[in-house]
């Protein structure tokens, strides 16, 4: 199958870009990257009448370190973001996310601000927004909105884009020097769409978690972050206060059934990543010990 037809045109800058969606609004697409945007249209679930592409817009692309904040270009690409050192440097858990992101050949082309946009609920991405604390820059003809992560990603393919506004960049707050993270997703085969995954930061002083955040994918309509990250903080991580913890996190997923998996599966996986990911953030093996290998 193929895509219905559509006009096409070419950006020569933000404003130019910001023009075209005002005018069109939700007869209109964005094509950044076109790894997303394209198997979606050959597949009729969308059928824009004007594609509107940003890949020529230098402005959006880029990574940059201001003071203690990592500022990324919407246009960066996948691959982009695993060669620079500012990322592995500042933002390491977004640097071992982008790993398995699909398969080498979508990173070349894939663009962070057309992953977050698209908003995949089974996406490495989002979570990672989520566990990091970002800031995603929108901006349209009214001017710019900055909306934190948590509050941008609404449900299934959803954001908090009008049709109007482009996403134009990325914020997040460098890693501080007493941070340590955790990343691991169940997939068939590396690269595939994940079963469920998970994306955390923390914080640990004195053997105890400072600040946690569990950014948890592929168990509903949107990334999750958890609140049940909150009952292990501050506290000494025994296996009775994990398990309660387990116990709150399963009251708030909401995971789907598909081919891949049911929602008792997810659930169990993603309590399995609960303990699997406290465990290694504390450097504590005991309390991961028995997790599903």
């Amino acid at each position: 199958m193929k895509a219905s037809a559509f006009a096409y045109a070419r950006a020569t800058s933000l404003a130019n870009a910001l023009d075209l969606l005002a005018t069109h609004g939700d007869r209109a697409k964005v094509l950044s990257g076109g790894q997303s945007l394209m198997p979606a249209m050959n597949l009729r679930l969308i059928s824009p009448e004007l594609i509107v592409d940003i890949g020529q817009l230098a402005e959006l692309r880029g990574i940059a370190v201001k003071g203690d904040t990592l500022v990324i270009g919407a246009l960066t690409r996948h691959v982009d973001l695993l060669k620079s050192s500012d990322i592995a440097r500042h933002a390491p858990l977004l640097a071992e996310a982008i790993k398995h992101v699909a398969h080498p050949a979508i990173r070349n082309r894939g663009t962070i601000g057309g992953s977050l946009a698209h908003a995949d609920p089974a996406s490495e991405l989002p979570a990672c927004m989520l566990a990091l604390g970002a800031t995603i820059i929108v901006r349209g003809a009214g001017g710019e909105r900055r909306i934190v992560a948590k509050e941008f990603f609404t449900g299934i393919y959803e954001t908090a884009l009008s049709p109007q506004e482009l996403l134009v960049a990325i914020e997040l707050p460098a890693a501080r020097k007493d941070s340590v993270h955790f990343f691991h997703e169940f997939a068939r085969r590396h690269g595939d769409y994940a079963i469920v995954g998970l994306a955390a930061q923390a914080r640990v002083h004195d053997g105890k978690l400072a600040d946690l955040r569990l950014g948890f994918f592929a168990v509903g309509d949107r990334p999750l972050l958890a609140k049940a990250a909150s009952r292990l903080i501050s506290v000494d991580v025994t296996p009775v206060a994990l398990a309660a913890a387990s116990q709150a996190l399963d009251e708030e997923l909401d995971p789907q059934e598909d081919q891949q998996a049911s929602p008792v599966m997810r659930r169990h996986l993603a309590k399995v990543l609960l303990k699997r990911g406290v465990a290694a953030l504390l450097g504590r093996p005991d309390l991961g010990a028995g997790a599903l290998a």
